[in-house]
């Protein structure tokens, strides 16, 4: 009996570790489809919840490519359209920095992440996942279930759009 107990602890230490080793990049994910702290919250316990029920954590070979895609799909569920403005990150501050530059550097980045969101879905989606900065090409192929160079070529047309928008901004009158 102690030795079933004792089993029983092992596996659920196993799991809380599994939930400590990848919560944050599970968030970010969410974060990075829903553009909602709440909702990707949501999306990551239901992720580890869904991984839990199903005992798959005991016998996961590739955790984090596991739990992008679990954790993918729950958030492309989850995510309603919104017409409040999308969460920015939270202001670090700079010394270099006066407050009328960094208005104009807030204005700037509220209208980028508008134009971030007005990107078709098939655009906006791979964007957001290499903008995580942890995962490969490869990873974010096998995330959207999409061929490597499908996704490569997104991801440069999301920039190159974006580009043409900034400078198109810029060429009227709204410089930084």
């Amino acid at each position: 009996m102690r030795e079933e107990a004792g089993e029983g602890a092992s596996r659920s230490g196993s799991f809380v570790a599994l939930v400590e080793r990848h919560s944050q990049f599970v968030f970010r994910i969410a974060l990075a489809v829903t553009r909602h702290s709440q909702d990707a919250e949501d999306v990551v316990q239901e992720t580890f919840l869904q991984v839990y029920r199903d005992e798959r954590w005991k016998r996961m070979e590739d955790e984090r490519g596991y739990l992008a895609r679990v954790a993918w799909r729950l958030a492309v569920r989850q995510r309603k359209p919104r017409r409040r403005e999308a969460e920015l990150p939270p202001e670090i501050p700079s010394r270099n920095v006066g407050p009328e530059q960094s208005a104009m550097d807030r204005q700037l980045e509220g209208w980028l992440h508008a134009r971030i969101d007005a990107l078709p879905e098939k655009l906006r989606l791979p964007l957001a996942l290499q903008a995580l900065g942890e995962l490969k090409l490869v990873e974010i192929a096998g995330i959207l279930g999409l061929p490597e160079g499908t996704v490569r070529r997104r991801v440069h047309t999301a920039r190159q759009k974006l580009r043409q928008e900034l400078m198109d901004r810029k060429g009227e009158g709204h410089e930084r």
